[in-house]
C-alpha cells in the first residue's frame, strides 16, 4: 500500500477513537480537557500581556512546554520569560513590539492586548474549539488590529494535534517589520532543546539549528528524550499562508518558531526586507498545524501527517 495512503488511514484510525474534548470558561482562560483529564489553558492575557496556550502534553500526559515564567520548576531555564507556552506575537509592528509584552518590560514601545469577546468555546467527541478576538493596542491603548483566533483540538490514542489560525484586521495601515523577534512560537521544555539533547529536523532532511535556523520549510520537528521516553512536537506551515513555506528561528535553547518576516536577520543579507504591509480594512490569515507526537519524526510519519494536512479542505 502506498505509504501515504496508509499514514491517513492510520490517521483516520487514530482519531476514530478520539476521547472527549471538554472545554470551559474562567475569568482569565479557557480550560481544555481530554477524557476528564486536564490537557491545556487558553490564558485571555488579562493583564494586557499577549495570550498563550500553556502547557502542552502529549497523549501520554508528557509536558512538552517548559513552566517558565508561569511556575518555577526545578532545572529549567529561565531566558526570554516572553516566551510563554504557545503563542503568537511579533516584535516590531508600525514599530511597537508585540513580542516582549511581560509586565516587567517598561519599554516605551510596547504593545498590548486585550480581550474583546469569546465568540466559541465549544468541546466534542471528536474536537473542541475556542474562538476569541482581541484587540492589539498600540502604547497609548489605541486600537491597531483585531486578532480572531481559532483554535481546534483534536485528540488520539497516540497524537495530540492542535490546528491555530489566526486572522488579523488592520485598522490602521500596518507595517510587520523585518524582525527575527516572531511569529508563530512554542517554548519547549528544557531537556527537549537541542542543547540538552533534543533534535530539530527539517521537512529538507536539515538537522541542527545551523541547518534549520533562518532556512525555508513547510515544517519542522523538535523531538528528543523526555520523562524517560523520546517524544516531539511539529509545526507545520499551511500552504495558503503568506510566503509559504516559512522561515524558522527555531533554537537550540528550545524556542521553536515560524517567522516569514525576518529575512534580513535569516539571511544575513541586508539588501533583502522581509517586511509587510497590510493596508486598513484589509486582512491576513496565518494557519498552522501543531503535532504533539511519541518517538522521533521518522517513527512518527511527520512527512505523510503533513501531506495529510494539506490534502484537507
Amino acid at each position: 500500500m502506498n505509504p501515504l495512503r496508509m499514514s491517513f488511514l492510520i490517521m483516520l484510525a487514530a482519531f476514530s477513537l478520539n476521547a472527549q474534548v471538554n472545554i470551559s470558561r474562567e475569568a482569565d482562560r479557557i480550560s481544555v480537557e481530554i477524557d476528564g483529564k486536564p490537557y491545556t489553558d487558553f490564558f485571555l492575557s488579562a493583564d494586557g500581556n499577549k495570550p498563550y496556550v500553556y502547557p502542552l502534553r502529549t497523549a501520554s500526559g508528557i509536558l512538552v512546554t517548559r513552566h517558565f515564567p508561569m511556575e518555577q520548576v526545578a532545572g529549567e531555564t529561565h531566558d526570554h520569560p516572553h516566551h510563554r507556552g504557545m503563542f503568537f506575537a511579533h516584535g516590531d509592528v508600525n514599530g511597537v513590539n508585540f513580542w516582549a509584552t511581560e509586565p516587567s518590560v517598561k519599554a516605551a514601545n510596547k504593545g498590548s492586548m486585550a480581550l474583546k469577546k469569546v465568540i466559541e468555546a465549544k468541546g466534542g467527541a471528536k474536537s473542541g474549539t475556542i474562538k476569541a478576538v482581541f484587540d492589539g493596542l498600540d502604547p497609548d491603548g489605541k486600537p491597531m488590529m483585531t486578532e480572531t483566533r481559532t483554535l481546534t483540538f483534536y485528540p488520539g490514542p497516540e497524537l495530540r494535534v492542535i490546528d491555530f489560525e489566526i486572522r488579523i484586521d488592520a485598522l490602521r495601515q500596518l507595517k510587520f517589520g523585518d524582525t527575527k523577534e516572531g511569529t508563530f512560537g512554542i517554548r519547549l521544555a528544557t531537556p527537549l532543546s537541542e542543547d540538552k539533547s533534543g533534535r530539530m529536523v527539517n521537512a529538507e532532511g536539515g538537522q541542527t539549528e545551523k541547518n534549520v535556523w533562518g532556512k525555508q520549510s513547510p515544517w519542522v520537528d523538535y523531538f528528543g528524550p523526555l520523562d524517560g521516553k523520546t517524544v516531539g512536537v511539529a509545526i507545520m506551515d499551511h500552504p495558503s499562508n503568506p510566503r509559504h513555506p516559512t522561515y524558522w528561528h527555531a533554537r537550540a535553547y528550545g524556542l521553536f518558531a515560524a517567522n516569514i518576516f525576518g529575512v534580513r536577520d535569516f539571511t544575513g543579507d541586508k539588501t533583502k526586507d522581509g517586511s509587510m504591509t497590510i493596508d486598513a480594512g484589509k486582512s491576513v490569515t496565518f494557519r498552522y498545524r501543531i503535532v504533539i507526537h511519541p518517538g522521533d519524526c521518522q517513527s512518527a510519519n511527520i512527512a505523510s501527517l503533513y501531506h495529510q494536512y494539506t490534502s484537507q479542505k
